[in-house]
């Protein structure tokens, strides 16, 4: 499998393994086409069951994570061979003229002749053939030489540390597509030690939600102002959670034993009076530690503490900024 085919296999079995949480958000979007035509308690348990499966969404972000890239059995692949001109129908198709009898009807009937030219025409029928099908394969053949070139290429370069080759590889995974459509953006830097840095803007105002929907005993909706209190504590998850993923699918995609991911959002900058998007978490995850983490069952924030952090919050005031961490900290000396 080339390069490309193995970015795509990988990236089926992320689809393949995706959380229930995710499951759950596919049957409830089918079902919004049906909102309608639902009674008003059928309306109000629906719009309970978004609420809750958009909060499950957001808090277990850090649950899923492609399939690591085993870049050195990549680079043990063995390089396609070429294919070679066979000529098997044009040999049989002229074994068959030499090798031709008439029979009884063709004699007496006189086709000998005409059957004679009839094979001789086959001959070049043949080797037209056997040309067309060497040419699909040469063309096959051109692809996976250019895929496993290309494969070998890159494995090289990670395995060798390649700053560039680490962001291509990052930028072909495509894995970070959920966190994006969830409204957050990443921007990837390479530093001079080697250690690599995902900045993750946020903007977790526009992910959590500001109310509570739930169903009151008579099975209609009930929509609250969400306290503050509990907006903070959901945004501390969620930036938690999103900083887990990424680290996750950084150290899944590249054979690095330690990856920073410093995460942004609009906090309030205390010398100017304005809201500035700032660091509010920068985490260094190192790969046996997060090997180490039940994943289903740990909360988020409380499993920064696992790794060196730099975080400030409180469930009052919520996030306030941080520095992010020194990557030079981190730098492997050789």
């Amino acid at each position: 499998m080339g390069w490309k085919g193995t970015v795509r296999s990988l990236q089926a079995s992320a689809r393949r393994s995706e959380r229930n949480a995710h499951r759950r958000q596919r049957e409830l979007e089918k079902r919004q086409k049906e909102y309608a035509k639902m009674e008003a308690l059928e309306q109000a348990a629906y719009e309970v069951e978004v609420y809750e499966n958009h909060v499950d969404i957001i808090l277990s972000m850090h649950k899923e994570c492609a399939e690591a890239v085993k870049w050195k059995r990549l680079l043990s692949n063995p390089e396609p061979r070429q294919p070679l001109k066979s000529g098997t129908l044009e040999q049989e198709a002229t074994h068959a003229a030499a090798t031709y009898h008439p029979n009884f009807w063709a004699r007496l009937f006189k086709l000998e002749a005409r059957q004679r030219a009839a094979l001789k025409s086959k001959i070049g029928a043949a080797q037209a053939e056997d040309e067309r099908r060497y040419q699909a394969q040469l063309d096959e053949w051109k692809t996976a030489h250019t895929e496993w070139a290309e494969e070998r290429d890159i494995a090289i370069r990670i395995l060798d540390g390649d700053r560039q080759a680490k962001l291509d590889a990052i930028e072909a995974f495509e894995s970070f597509a959920e966190i994006s459509h969830l409204g957050s953006a990443i921007q990837m830097i390479v530093h001079e030690g080697g250690v690599l840095e995902a900045k993750v803007a946020i903007h977790g105002s526009d992910v959590i939600p500001t109310e509570i929907k739930s169903l009151l005993k008579s099975g209609k909706l009930s929509t609250k102002a969400m306290p503050a209190g509990r907006f903070n504590e959901l945004h501390q998850d969620y930036v938690c959670s999103c900083a887990l993923r990424v680290g996750r699918e950084l150290l899944a995609i590249l054979p690095d034993d330690l990856v920073i991911v410093t995460a942004l959002d609009n906090v309030l900058n205390s010398s100017t009076g304005h809201m500035e998007e700032q660091p509010i978490l920068s985490v260094a995850f190192s790969r046996p530690t997060v090997d180490g983490l039940n994943l289903e069952t740990i909360d988020p924030s409380d499993a920064m503490k696992n790794f060196v952090h730099n975080m400030s919050f409180k469930k009052g005031a919520g996030f306030s900024a941080v520095a992010a961490l020194d990557a030079r900290r981190f730098a492997v000396t050789v």
